[in-house]
């Protein structure tokens, strides 16, 4: 069905993917190619599906399930996927960030991601080489729970994305090449609902007295989407994958990679039917009458030919913060054994470039897999060093409860990623220094949790504000923390947690075919950053190095 995955639709979907259910093993094929697509009624353009087709159909699973994702590579370069959302507990090794957790997948191979699926809620896979997930390889996994602890009658999915007439390749040269001005010029795009131009999405049916589950995913890569259902109540139970105490709401803001799971109760009435409405916005692009934002409109149909019921136009909404909601499992803010204090931001470099950094370290990948150096260079996997000066890792102790601090005096938001863990949203607050350094920045409180705090994996940090994070180590691994908008991804803003590297290289063993892909394109699997022993970095590049910014700019324009 077109623009619309109700749950009752998911086994005609499975079998369309050819996935089939044998007892608790869930299949799925991906052929990952290049396809030509016009998805937004524009511009035919090369992208990257799979098995030949775009959009990439959802993904269902149930708790307990094993998920076996076949991933051939077809493309004419290196790939890998990433379960956004899961934790990969005890096998980082399969969590999907290229030279982070892995070498890609070579052109020609092929490579089976094997999850274990514990974890109920919605979530979404992407790739995670080359910023390949821009050009359309992204896909919906929803995760069902046989015990679910919230009641309702059917099971509806609304992904959310933006597109662009240029491939990302194009946009990135625009933002990197040191002839272009900076900023670059804003593109518009256009949002795609369920895989199909907004404008074209298919209605939703409504039955009275029936309790609907909407989930909404943001699988963009630069836009918000702001969610509203006018003349219905909207209560908010899961964010990114993790139960929160229901929470009435009259509108989410939902930025890249996030999620939520409202329940809908319909009315009673069949008089009206209704229309949902999907803005698609970024706070940092001028308004432009038509282009920015661009307003989507779905139908909610009670009784085919009813009129529309039409929202008051004065009308005020209130979009959920965070901090406003509690988690379901009623754990309390985590004690904290350390904090980290982080400047996110934008700076002209040497090389002539406008370059994203996190505390002042603008993030390029090594030439061994993170992990791998994790896992070989024994008590020096200890010291954050030994991963090269251009990770920004940060070695944690397992078990420790960290705080995370991070300020942006940018005139951005920026919405952080940290895989492998949800972290508790603990504070948010105004950042007072223009141009701090992580020891001097000066914070001040606006809002913080009650009760529970809640837990989620994508956080937003407001333009010039500061928020506070709590995770607890309990996971060893390596994780990586990017901002997931691709282009500031591609500029720079990223760093790694290297979680208790004496414990994975006590239980860690990495699936010899995927050593064998670095072998085979030249990687080294032990060693370093630079692939040598001790703290030898030669054969890495120089780092960029950051110049005075001119007086009075604040970062990102």
């Amino acid at each position: 069905m077109r623009g619309l995955f109700p749950r009752t639709a998911a086994a005609l979907l499975l079998l369309c993917q050819a996935q089939f259910v044998l007892g608790k093993r869930v299949v799925v094929d991906w052929n990952v190619g290049y396809v030509n697509v016009n998805r937004d009624n524009t511009k035919m353009r090369r992208a990257i599906g799979v098995n030949g087709a775009l959009p990439i159909l959802p993904v269902f699973a149930t708790k307990g399930d094993t998920l076996i994702l076949n991933v051939a590579n077809s493309l004419d370069e290196t790939t890998s996927v990433h379960a956004h959302g899961l934790f990969q507990n005890g096998t980082s090794y399969l969590d999907g960030p290229a030279m982070v957790n892995q070498c890609g997948i070579p052109p020609g191979e092929s490579f089976s991601y094997e999850y274990m699926i514990d974890q109920p809620g919605t979530y979404w896979l992407h790739g995670h080489d080359h910023h390949q997930n821009s050009d359309g390889f992204r896909a919906p996994l929803v995760i069902y729970d046989n015990h679910n602890p919230f009641d309702y009658d059917e099971d509806i999915l609304l992904s959310f994305e933006d597109w662009y007439k240029e491939e990302f390749a194009e946009r990135a040269k625009i933002t990197l090449d040191p002839a272009f001005a900076f900023p670059p010029p804003h593109g518009y795009g256009h949002a795609l609902i369920n895989g199909y131009n907004g404008n074209y999405t298919k209605p939703i049916y409504f039955h009275p007295g029936k309790t609907y589950r909407l989930r909404l995913i943001n699988i963009g890569t630069l836009r918000w989407f702001q969610f509203t259902l006018p003349g219905h109540e909207m209560r908010v139970i899961e964010m990114d994958g993790i139960d929160i105490e229901p929470q009435v709401v009259e509108g989410l803001d939902i930025a890249p990679a996030q999620r939520y799971s409202i329940l809908v109760t319909a009315r009673n009435s069949v008089e009206f039917n209704y229309r949902y409405n999907a803005t698609m916005y970024a706070s940092f692009v001028p308004p432009s009458n038509g282009l920015e934002p661009r307003v989507y409109l779905g139908d909610i149909i009670y009784r085919e030919g009813a009129p529309f019921k039409m929202p008051n136009s004065h009308s005020q909404t209130w979009f959920a913060d965070d901090v406003d909601f509690h988690s379901f499992d009623g754990e309390p803010a985590l004690p904290v054994d350390r904090s980290i204090r982080m400047t996110i931001g934008n700076n002209p470099y040497h090389t002539g470039q406008h370059l994203d950094h996190i505390n002042n370290i603008t993030y390029s990948p090594p030439k061994v897999p993170t992990l791998y150096t994790a896992l070989t260079m024994g008590e020096v996997a200890m010291t954050p060093r030994v991963y090269g000066p251009q990770t920004g890792a940060v070695v944690l102790k397992h078990l420790e409860v960290v705080e995370v601090t991070i300020h942006n005096p940018n005139d951005m938001p920026h919405p952080l990623h940290l895989h492998g863990h949800a972290f508790q949203i603990i504070e948010y607050g105004l950042a007072e220094s223009p141009f701090p350094t992580p020891d001097t920045f000066k914070n001040t409180p606006t809002r913080r949790y009650s009760g529970s705090p809640a837990k989620r994996d994508t956080m937003t940090i407001p333009m010039h504000q500061y928020i506070k994070l709590r995770f607890r180590a309990d996971n060893p691994g390596v994780w990586f923390m990017h901002c997931h908008l691709d282009v500031h991804f591609i500029m720079g803003m990223a760093m790694v947690f290297v979680e208790a590297p004496d414990v994975l290289q006590r239980t860690m063993t990495v699936p010899p075919q995927m050593l064998d892909f670095c072998k085979r394109q030249g990687v080294h699997t032990w060693g370093n950053a630079a692939g040598n022993d001790g703290y030898n970095f030669g054969g890495l590049s120089d780092p960029p190095r950051i110049v005075a910014r001119p007086p009075g700019t604040t970062g990102h324009t």
